[in-house]
């Protein structure tokens, strides 16, 4: 994999290098990523390795199943990180880990690995805010400055914009997740979970003809989605549904609903981003998150972005799908500025507001 190099600012250059790895489990991705910041402040991504749990089709993962697939690949993917950087333990100057937001067994199974890591080696740990390890990853990959962010993945969806040492959160969802809507979904008309469930639905959506209503859903600046859900749900019993692929004038397909959901959601999502664009004064928008990846729902925010005259940021599948090396990349920034969690201190939680977090590293 290329490194990839920026300005780490507003932080000074490091007197010297600075190595980090980064652990990653909060959900069904087990990553590690090892990133470096050089003399210069350039930062270069020397590893990012990921193994994915994948279910059978119609299944979701549960939060024990997960926890021991990431105990299982632990070691490798681990190995594999430091392999592909050239580099040993003893190189790395600390051991960032996902502290929350997250599913609670796997978070507690990659804590723990951290901990030994920190206990056998002797490296200072840094617990890490998930939700803020997507957006300094996504800056720094991106070279956005001060962008409206659009964080869109399985477990949140909040619009973001950052202020005196605090990402603030804009708008959320008041209930379900835009991926553990379109998770849920594929569930219902059986779609592989293999490389995921959203990919699969954006790609039966590219054969969708036909845009059935669904209920749009802003409140202010936050969206709901659970009724969403319930609704098209329902479609799937109507009798003008068919998943045999057929076709016709009164015929609904799983491509027809895929193509729907997709558009309806999107559309919410781009509102509440513009709301926050209008009232920042930002040009900027940066999607981040598993979602973020989402083709259409790049075009869908290219659109408006363009007609304010703004531009959209936007990482591929190795930096916006859960990884290792965004916990490294914001425990390092972190770290740099003198924080480290103590190994008493070194829990995890299920729910960790982005806008708890002291950003200290930004001015």
């Amino acid at each position: 994999m290329p490194a990839r190099h920026r300005k780490v600012s507003p932080l000074k250059n490091p007197d010297r290098p600075y190595l980090a790895l980064g652990l990653e489990g909060s959900a069904n991705k087990l990553g590690a990523g090892i990133i470096k910041h050089a003399i210069d402040g350039s930062t270069s991504v020397l590893s990012n390795i990921r193994h994915t749990y994948i279910t059978p089709p119609g299944e979701g993962f549960l939060p024990r199943d997960t926890a021991k697939h990431h105990r299982d690949w632990a070691l490798k993917v681990i190995r594999d990180a430091l392999d592909q950087a050239g580099l040993s333990m003893a190189d790395l100057d600390c051991i960032c880990y996902t502290k929350g937001p997250g599913m609670g067994a796997p978070l507690q199974s990659v804590a723990l690995v951290a901990r030994t890591l920190s206990l056998l080696y002797g490296k200072p740990l840094v617990g890490v805010n998930h939700c803020v390890g997507h957006i300094e990853m996504g800056r720094d990959i991106t070279g956005a400055q001060n962008p409206i962010v659009l964080y869109v993945s399985g477990g949140n969806t909040q619009v973001i914009a950052y202020s005196r040492q605090c990402y603030r959160i804009f708008g959320e969802t008041l209930d379900i997740a835009v991926g553990n809507c379109l998770d849920r979904f594929a569930r219902v008309i059986n779609l592989s979970n293999d490389p995921s469930p959203g990919y699969n639905i954006e790609q039966e959506a590219k054969k969708g003809k036909r845009l059935v209503p669904l209920p749009y859903t802003t409140k202010g600046m936050d969206i709901s989605l659970s009724g969403i859900l319930t609704s098209i749900e329902a479609y799937v019993t109507d009798k003008r549904y068919r998943s045999d692929g057929s076709d016709g004038d009164d015929i609904i397909t799983p491509a027809d609903l895929c193509f729907s959901l997709q558009e309806t959601v999107y559309a919410m999502l781009v509102e509440i981003t513009e709301r926050a664009m209008a009232h920042v004064g930002s040009k900027e928008v940066l999607i981040v998150g598993g979602v973020g990846c989402n083709e259409q729902l790049q075009a869908m925010m290219g659109i408006m972005a363009r007609e304010r005259g703004g531009k959209v940021f936007t990482a591929d599948e190795r930096f916006c799908i859960d990884n290792g090396i965004m916990i490294a990349q914001a425990g390092l920034l972190s770290y740099r500025m003198g924080h480290h969690t103590p190994l008493a201190q070194s829990t995890c939680t299920q729910r960790f507001r982005t806008d708890e977090v002291h950003v200290a590293w930004r001015i």
